[in-house]
């Protein structure tokens, strides 16, 4: 059927609506700890995952190689997880990182502030000045975090299919509407369409990996697309900035003896003496 992405303020009920919703539609649900294992497990240290995962990177951490390839890891592991179709995946730019999907439905939880100081004092054993100062400091890494990676206002509601207040209504309401929606939205078709769009984008993903991280080519903002033209020809796009075009011509013939059924093409920009990393 879909695949569901959630983002959600702190203290708005987030994993606890999205474990409902999975037990309403047998959903497979993706929680923190299983999207940072995946990330782990796909090789990116588990010692530096605390400074980059769902948080602004600092001003010296934004500037090494290591966000890259957070951000490289992050989107495979994203990816790899939605495969598996018919599943719920919170945070961490997934909604946005999948938004081109055809199956895919993505929506943010929010509510007041009251009830969110609540939850958190009542969780936590905290009184109402300190709740309030960990929904800000949280509120304040997510929102860096989608600005930093993906360059997106997370609070603005035009990139979600829907927003729901938690405030107002309990988790199995919200729950149930979702399941319903969802299942009217997403037709066979859809999903069909949405299952080959992943196939395409874990393809792009993998040769974006193998010149990042296990041939070191030195291209920032490194990123493949993949297009078919009408008469079924498959074509590799690279986008980034590279300080030659000899390091461009390099990634262009790794990728074509790594993808020998695709025409590979290059929109790298070459711009001379360009360092991004300190």
């Amino acid at each position: 059927m879909a695949i569901l992405t959630v983002s959600r303020q702190v203290a708005s009920l987030g994993d606890e609506i999205c474990s409902s919703i999975a037990q309403k539609l047998n959903y497979r649900f993706f929680g923190r700890k299983d999207i940072e294992d995946r990330i782990v497990k796909l090789g990116f240290p588990k010692s530096k995952l605390k400074k980059f995962d769902e948080k602004k990177p600092g001003f010296f951490a934004s500037l090494t190689r290591d966000r890259d390839e957070y951000l490289d890891y992050l989107q495979s592991a994203m990816l790899e997880l939605a495969s598996n179709n018919n599943c719920i995946l919170i945070g961490r730019g997934s909604s946005i990182i999948l938004r081109d999907l055809p199956n895919h439905v993505s929506c943010r939880f929010v509510s007041s502030e009251g009830a969110r100081v609540e939850r958190v004092m009542k969780e936590f054993s905290m009184d109402e000045k300190a709740a309030q100062k960990r929904i800000r400091d949280f509120d304040a890494e997510r929102e860096g975090f989608m600005q930093s990676y993906f360059n997106v206002d997370v609070s603005d509601p035009s990139i979600f299919n829907f927003v729901m207040n938690s405030s107002s209504a309990d988790i199995d309401t919200i729950s149930e509407m979702l399941a319903i929606g969802i299942k009217k939205m997403i037709t066979p078709e859809l999903e069909k369409s949405g299952m080959d769009r992943i196939d395409e984008l874990l393809v792009g993903q993998r040769i974006v990996n193998l010149l990042v991280l296990v041939y070191q080519i030195d291209i920032n903002y490194l990123r493949a697309t993949l297009s078919v033209s009408k008469n079924g020809k498959r074509t590799v796009t690279l986008h980034g900035i590279a300080a030659s075009s000899a390091i461009v011509e390099r990634a262009l013939k790794i990728s074509s003896c790594e993808l020998p059924e695709f025409n590979v093409e290059s929109e790298i920009s070459v711009v001379q003496d360009y360092k991004a990393y300190v």
